[in-house]
C-alpha cells in the first residue's frame, strides 16, 4: 500500500510517502515568512502548499499513484477519535471555521489531490479537536462557557496504542493518562480507549508551557481586557504565541533554557520548576477521573526529550502510577499508520457529518 501523508505547519508543509509501515520519502518543505504574508487568511495559502506538494513529488520522481493520502486533522467541529474519510462538507467547515489555523489545510489538500487519482480516498485521524469527553467533564462554573477540549489527540492516542502494544495489551483495554509536552501541553485521561478528560491546550486550560499561559485568574484577565492598553488580537497573543516561558523569558527553546539554569541562571530554575509543577498537579488531577485506578502515566511530546523535566516531574507523579516516557513526537508515521489500518480492513474509515 502506497500511503501519502500531508502536515501543514506554520512555516513549513511535511510530506511523507510510506509504502506499507516503511517511509521511503521524507521532506520538509520551508516556506518564507514573505511567502506566507501574501495571503490574508490561512485558507488562502491552500493552491500555494497543494502546489508545492504536488512540485516536490514530482522533484523527487514519485508518480501519483497512492492508495490513500492521509492529512492532518483540523480545528472544526468536534468529534469522537478515529479515522476519517474526507469529503466536501469537512473542507468547507475547514474553509469557515472558527479558529484559523494552518492544520485546517490538511485535509482540504488531501481531499483535492486524492479526487484526481483513481481509486484514492482521502483522510484525517484524531484531530485537535477530538471529543470523547464525559458529560460531567464539560461543566464549568459559567453555562456560557462549557469545558471544550482542544489537545494532541493524534501524538497522544498513537503512544497510548504503541505502550500497549509493546506490554502485549490492547490500548482498549487500560486507563491511561498521557502527557503531551510541547510548544503547548495538554493532559487527557484515557478510559478503556476514550479520552474522558481532557484540557483546552491552545487557549488557555491546564499547566502553561512554551508559548502558551495556561490557566490564568480570570478577574485579572477581565480587568486586563477592558484596561484599553491591548487589542483583542493582541490579548489573544498573550494566551497563545507570546505567552508562556516566550513571555517570561523571551525565547521558547527549552534547550537553551535548561543550559542557562546549568550555568546558574535562578530565575530561569524557577520557571522550569513553576511549568513541571503545574504540569504535575494537572497530571495527578486525572488521577481522580479514574479514583486512581491508573495502569500507567505516558509522557510524550519535545521536551520529554529533557532529562532536566522529565526527571523532575517523575519525582511528582510516581506515587500515581508507574511512568514512561516517549520523547518527541512522530505526527506523519501515526498518520500513515492510521490510513494503513484502514486500507488493511483493522479500522473503519468514519463519515463526517
Amino acid at each position: 500500500m502506497l500511503i501519502l501523508v500531508i502536515n501543514p505547519g506554520s512555516t513549513s508543509t511535511k510530506i511523507a510517502v510510506y509504502e506499507d509501515e516503511q517511509p521511503i520519502l521524507l521532506r520538509s518543505i520551508r516556506h518564507t515568512i514573505e511567502e506566507l504574508d501574501r495571503f490574508p487568511r490561512i485558507v488562502d495559502q491552500m493552491d500555494f502548499r497543494r502546489d508545492l506538494v504536488v512540485d516536490e513529488l514530482r522533484r523527487m520522481g514519485v508518480k501519483c499513484r497512492f492508495d490513500a493520502i492521509i492529512g492532518r486533522g483540523g480545528l472544526a467541529k468536534p468529534v469522537s477519535g478515529g479515522v476519517y474519510e474526507v469529503n466536501r462538507q469537512m473542507c468547507l467547515d475547514m474553509y469557515h471555521a472558527q479558529r484559523q489555523h494552518v492544520c485546517n489545510l490538511g485535509c482540504i489538500i488531501a481531499y483535492e489531490l486524492a479526487s484526481k487519482i483513481p481509486g484514492c480516498k482521502s483522510y484525517i485521524a484524531d484531530p485537535v479537536v477530538v471529543d470523547e469527553m464525559e458529560d460531567v467533564a464539560r461543566i464549568s462554573g459559567s453555562p456560557l462557557m462549557p469545558r471544550v477540549p482542544v489537545w494532541h489527540a493524534l501524538n497522544q492516542k498513537a503512544v497510548g496504542r504503541r505502550f500497549a502494544r509493546e506490554n502485549g495489551q490492547h490500548y482498549e483495554d487500560l486507563n491511561l493518562i498521557i502527557c503531551h509536552l510541547g510548544g503547548g501541553i495538554s493532559i487527557a485521561a484515557h478510559r478503556k480507549g476514550r479520552a474522558v478528560d481532557a484540557n483546552n491546550g491552545l487557549d488557555g486550560e491546564g499547566p502553561f508551557s512554551p508559548e502558551r499561559a495556561g490557566s490564568l485568574p480570570p478577574a485579572d484577565l477581565i480587568r486586563l481586557c477592558y484596561s484599553g492598553k491591548y487589542t483583542q488580537e493582541e490579548l489573544l497573543k498573550r494566551i497563545a504565541g507570546q505567552a508562556g516561558l516566550k513571555a517570561h523569558l523571551g525565547t521558547t527553546d527549552v534547550q537553551q533554557i535548561i543550559s542557562n539554569i546549568e550555568a546558574g541562571d535562578k530565575t530561569a530554575e524557577l520557571l522550569i520548576d513553576a511549568m513541571i509543577y503545574q504540569t504535575a498537579k494537572c497530571i495527578a488531577a486525572e488521577g481522580a477521573v479514574f479514583c486512581g485506578d491508573v495502569d500507567a502515566i505516558l509522557i510524550t511530546g519535545g521536551m520529554a526529550h529533557s532529562e532536566y523535566i522529565t526527571s523532575r516531574l517523575r519525582r511528582r507523579i510516581s506515587f500515581l502510577a508507574p511512568v514512561h516516557i516517549y520523547p518527541g513526537e512522530d505526527e506523519m508515521q501515526a498518520l500513515a499508520l492510521n490510513a494503513l489500518a484502514v486500507l488493511r480492513g483493522q479500522r473503519e474509515a468514519k463519515q463526517y457529518v
